[in-house]
């Protein structure tokens, strides 16, 4: 077997190996930081997500909103 064709079964594995990777769920992480009151039902939120195909991230902030009075 040349050098050639041991790049070629090289280079074949790898792509199977990623694409078989890409197939699967991919891991998620998730974030959440909840500083609002329990008595609040209608707490300020901001939310967001990235996902890049290989990793996802959501991050959910909530607070409650003090009103001047």
């Amino acid at each position: 077997m040349d050098q050639l064709n041991k790049r070629r079964i090289i280079l074949a594995a790898g792509a199977a190996a990623l694409l078989m990777t890409a197939a699967t769920v991919h891991p998620t992480a998730e974030f959440e930081i909840l500083t609002h009151e329990l008595t609040d039902k209608t707490p300020r939120k901001f939310q967001a997500a990235v996902d890049t195909g290989l990793l996802a991230v959501s991050v959910i902030y909530t607070w409650t909103e003090r009103s001047l009075r």
